[in-house]
Order: C-alpha cells, then structure tokens, then sequence
C-alpha cells in the first residue's frame, strides 16, 4: 500500500516548518492512514528523531487492525480533520481559515524555493521565496533588509541579493513582520555574515529571545516602539505597531520614489488570527484593523506573497505592462479578509462585535 501525495506532504510540512502557520498547516493537513502507511509514518519519525528504524511488524499491524475494526466510530472520529470553519467572502472570494494558511504558506518546497528577485519600485527589491517574503531596501549607506525568513532559507536569499548585482554584506541593518520563525528565524545567521543591526518592536522581544536556531541567541541591537523610525541612507521606515498575530506585529510604511512619483509603500504584517480569540486578542486586533484601515497605501506588501498577489503581478511586470505593484485599490483587501476572518471567528465564540 502506496502512502497518499496528501499525508507526505502533511508530515514533510510538520519536519520541515518550525512555525505556527507551518505546524498548523501540517496538522490541519493530516489525514488517517491505513496501519501499513502508520508504519511507514513511524519509521520516518524515529529515523529523524531517534536514529533507529521502525520495529512494527505485520503482526502488531494486523493487531491495530483487529483493534480499529472494533471501533469504527473511534476511527471515523479521529480521521476527520478540525472543521474548516468559518467560511467568508471578500470581494466576490470565498476564504476558510485552512485556505488562507494553505494560500500562506504553500508546500515545504514553496518555502525554501527562491522565487525570480525582482526589483518592485524605487529601492525596493525582492529577495525572499515562493512564499516567504524577504525585501532588500538600498540606500547609499547599505541595506536594509526585512524579514530573513527561516535559517536554512539565508543562503538562498544571499543568492537573490547577489543575482540583483548588490553585496549581502552590504546589509546593515534587519527589520521583522513578526516573531514567528518563517520570519525571523534567519536573523541571528544575517547578522553572523553580515554584522548587520537586528531591530524588533518591544512587544515581540521575548517571543524572538526564545526563537534559538542550532541554540544561536537571537540578537537584538534596538528595542523599538510604535512610531519609531528606523533611518539608513536617506531612506526612512516606520514601524506601527499592529498586534494579534503576535504581540508586536509591525507593519512598516515608507516612501519610494519611482519615476519622478513618489510613493506610499506598506510592508503589512499578518493579521490572521488565531482558532480561538482571547479579550487581549480582540482588542489588540481591534486597534490594529482601525490602524491599517488608515495608513496611506499606493504599494502594498505583506509577509507572505500571496497577500499581495506577488506571482500574478510578477508576471504582469515581465510582460511589460505598467508596474503592477502600484495599485492602491488592492491595497486594503489583505486587512478586509483577515478582519472578516476575524468577526467571523469572534462571532461563532458569541463575542460582541464593536
């Protein structure tokens, strides 16, 4: 019996992903499989962890059997996956908190896979994967860059950087979305190659402080606060604090100056939020929902490319046409999704809506 495609790539995301979003996806992926498939499973598991095979036999497995047999409603109980609940639908989309993760994070591959380093406007570059983003922010002093995604994806983005013609050693300073590790789980490593500045919002320090890859302390050179800049080369960014996702989320907003035009860039942090909402939750994103629905917005980016359709607008880009990524009608949709995700949840918990 032939293991599914589907449960691989479930337990390929659970080894290979050491955030919320990647365990969430992995569990919420898995499905039940025959005792042949669980040896199978188990073998894997012990070789990663346990450097030793998998010592079920036919026997044991014919006992398993013997024992679901006599219990289908067990079964029936733990092979359906958590309901996908609720369901929404924003500007003619519909969208369930499963397929906004799915959408987020793609496969293992997705998330170590360069995608095409492009330039986006103005001094603003593209370096990340398929599906993580990472920016590289040039100035005449060096460069900034946000988000450095997972360590095993460094060298890759040392690689786009290069290909776009600048030195990764030329980074000065690194800035994060959000202290979950498929985004800033790479900072302690840039700034072992780099001796770039590792900033992060206070809220988000304790979170980071325990993200230790290969046991490396994740450095912090500057606490920052909401309405702080952070200044390099001419070039100013400012983190607004917007938290729900993690305690300190921080979007970052900025001007770029393309053609002769100037601007208003914003590196949005995920709003998503969690199955079950807490008071402190709802409030924070409460406040955060009122802040992005108010900052000035012509390029919008996020933490992950599909929450600015990166892949489509790429493709406009080298088809020629006019800089896709100035489009300030989209530029609220990411926050109008996460916020109707958000009222959803909240409502099926019986919270009040404000």
């Amino acid at each position: 019996m032939v293991e599914s495609a589907q449960n691989r790539r479930a337990f390929g995301a659970a080894s290979l992903t050491g955030s919320d979003e990647g365990r969430a996806f992995a569990l919420e992926s898995a499905r039940f499989v025959p005792c042949f498939c669980y040896c199978q499973v188990i073998q894997q598991i012990a070789e990663a962890t346990m450097k030793r095979t998998c010592t079920l036999n036919l026997s044991t497995c014919l006992v398993a059997v013997v024992i679901v047999g006599a219990s289908p409603h067990a079964v029936d109980a733990q092979s359906q996956p958590p309901p996908d609940h609720p369901s929404i639908t924003v500007r003619g989309q519909t969208y369930t908190p499963r397929s906004i993760l799915a959408r987020n994070m793609g496969t293992p591959e997705d998330q170590s896979t360069a995608f095409p380093p492009h330039r986006i406007i103005g001094n603003i570059y593209y370096v990340g994967t398929r599906t993580l983003t990472s920016f590289l922010v040039t100035t005449p002093q060096g460069a900034i860059l946000i988000n450095s995604t997972y360590e095993r994806n460094v060298p890759v983005i040392q690689k786009s950087v290069e290909q776009l013609g600048f030195k990764f050693s030329d980074i000065k300073i690194v800035l994060g979305n959000h202290a979950h590790g498929d985004h800033q789980e790479g900072d302690a490593l840039v700034k072992q190659l780099t001796g770039a500045q590792v900033m992060a919002m206070a809220e988000d320090v304790p979170a980071l402080q325990a993200m230790k890859p290969g046991g490396k302390a994740h450095p912090i050179d500057r606490i920052l606060h909401d309405g702080d800049q952070v200044t390099l080369g001419g070039t100013s960014l400012v983190a607004h604090l917007t938290p729900g996702h993690t305690r300190g989320a921080t979007t970052w907003t900025m001007k770029a100056e393309d053609a002769g035009k100037t601007y208003d860039v914003m590196f949005g942090s995920s709003l998503r939020a969690p199955e079950k909402l807490t008071p402190q939750t709802v409030d924070e994103f409460n406040r955060s929902f009122t802040l992005v629905r108010k900052l000035p917005c012509d390029v919008q980016l996020g933490d992950h490319g599909a929450q600015y359709d990166m892949q489509t607008k790429y493709a406009r880009l080298r088809s020629g046409a006019p800089n896709p990524f100035i489009d300030p009608d989209s530029c609220k949709l990411e926050a109008e999704i996460a916020e109707a995700m958000f009222r959803a949840i909240l409502a099926e918990q019986g919270g009040r809506q404000p």
